[in-house]
Parts: C-alpha cells; sequence; structure tokens
C-alpha cells in the first residue's frame, strides 16, 4: 500500500472521530494529514510526510486556538439570549415591595423582578437582563 493512500485513510479515519467526538482539533489534524499526504503523491520520503503533517497540523491547531483566545468570552447562561429569549424582553413594573422585588404578569403567569445589582429599584418600563431561577433581573429603560 503506498505512503499517499494510508495518509489519506488516516486522515478520513481522524474526520469521522471527530465527526463523533464534536471537537474541532481533530479536524485540523486531518488537515495536516492530508498535506502529508499530498507531499507522498509528490514523492517526498516517509521522514518529511511525517514533518509535514506534524507542521501543518500544530499551525492549524495553534491559529485555531489563537483566533478562539481573541474572542470575547460568550455572556453567563442567565444573560445569553441565544438560550434564554426572555432576555432583552420588556416588563412593566408598576410598584417595588420593600424587600427589592415586584411582581410583574409577563407571558401569562405572575413573574417576580429583581433591580440589578447596583440600581436604585423605580417604576416604569424595564429591560430584563438575567433570569436567574424563576427570577426576572431586569434594567430601566
Amino acid at each position: 500500500m503506498a505512503n499517499s493512500t494510508i495518509w489519506w485513510l488516516i486522515a478520513g479515519a481522524a474526520i469521522v472521530v471527530e465527526l463523533l467526538s464534536g471537537t474541532i482539533y481533530l479536524l485540523l489534524l486531518a488537515g495536516g494529514f492530508a498535506a502529508a499526504a499530498i507531499s507522498a503523491h509528490l514523492g517526498f520520503g516517509t521522514v518529511t510526510q511525517l514533518l509535514v503533517a506534524a507542521v501543518v497540523g500544530v499551525v492549524a491547531v495553534l491559529s485555531w486556538y489563537s483566533i478562539q483566545r481573541k474572542r470575547p468570552p460568550p455572556p453567563p447562561t442567565e444573560a445569553n439570549r441565544d438560550l434564554n429569549l426572555d432576555i432583552g424582553e420588556r416588563v412593566q413594573v408598576e410598584a417595588w415591595n420593600p424587600d427589592g422585588t415586584a411582581t410583574v404578569r409577563y407571558r401569562g403567569a405572575q413573574w417576580t423582578v429583581v433591580q440589578r445589582a447596583g440600581h436604585a429599584p423605580s417604576t416604569g418600563e424595564h429591560r430584563v437582563v438575567e433570569v436567574v431561577g424563576s427570577r426576572l433581573v431586569v434594567d430601566k429603560i
């Protein structure tokens, strides 16, 4: 069996395992294995093929890591609009209780509302910024 065939089989196996595991790193390493297969097609020796696989795979992984590190972290689950569609919705607060909570009607049910820390409670329209358990954390609009 030719070296290029072995490299293509290894790249294919890495892609299959990546699809089963859900990580992108094996896909990046599969790119290194594919580069080694191409170098085998070009007639380079086994040592050169190994070096090409290692260099391309490691550079791809380090590049991906660098890109991911520069991205801002996602907001916590309680405040992530992608996970909780209540974030950003508006509620009308009529009155605040002495303990710093209020009760509002939202989505056909009674909800307990609290003001975000560091903000004074005031009546009027508020925007939901976080959901903690069954409480809506709001900011004044």
